[in-house]
């Protein structure tokens, strides 16, 4: 008897997303999860790219573990009220991922550097490993360049949602994103637009002749 031949799962297309200040409004080392609030446009971003077979995911820095603003127990209830704010817009959450590290942190065994803390690109390399993610056709939204920084340096194209949370503006070619845009709505619009294009079969090159009488 021979054993059924093993077939991987197809590659599929993602969207990373930030939390705090692309998804969520920018409340410091929040984990309560009744402060969650989505930022502007991003309920509309998650029900846009709801309606298109693509995995969302979410990545962030948590670095308040690390400097002792709170346990990493804590983003347990954070995780879940995600799901249900994703859920809300009906659009499922395929996972979250944080980075709890801070170089200068105070709390062993988080207090390093680390791959995963962007612009590392660690998280993400991590979720599409488990998840079978074509990274070449995914994206990383966020509103600071090191959002950017981690999706290029991950293959992803990149999305920097310029809602003033970049400050610092330290640029470099890594640092450059595909497209810069003001909320979350602007960039699903530009990527799901993207998506359908990139997935429209190739018109079929018409012969001269046949191309003249047309």
């Amino acid at each position: 008897m021979f054993a059924a031949p093993y077939c991987a799962e197809p590659l599929r297309p993602a969207v990373f997303l930030d939390k705090d200040g692309t998804l969520l409004d920018d409340v410091p080392y929040n984990v309560d999860p009744d402060r969650m609030r989505f930022a502007p446009g991003a309920a509309d971003a998650l029900a846009l790219l709801a309606r298109h077979p693509l995995r969302l995911f979410v990545i962030s820095n948590q670095g308040g573990v690390a400097l002792g603003r709170f346990p990493y127990a804590a983003l347990e209830r954070v995780e879940a009220r995600l799901h249900a704010m994703f859920a809300s817009c009906g659009a499922t959450l395929s996972g979250v991922y944080w980075c709890p590290h801070h170089p200068l942190g105070k709390v062993p065994p988080y207090t390093r550097r680390c791959d995963c803390r962007k612009p590392a690109p660690g998280l993400l390399l991590r979720a599409a490993r488990e998840h079978d993610v074509d990274l070449a056709s995914s994206w990383m939204v966020g509103d600071i360049l090191d959002d950017v920084e981690a999706g290029n340096r991950a293959g992803c194209r990149t999305i920097l949602a310029d809602c003033g949370n970049e400050t610092e503006w330290q640029t470099a070619p890594g640092r450059v994103p595909y497209a810069l845009v003001t909320n979350l709505r602007d960039a699903a619009q530009m990527i799901v637009e993207t998506f359908e294009y990139e997935r429209r079969p190739p018109r079929r090159a018409l012969p001269d002749a046949e191309a003249a009488w047309r």
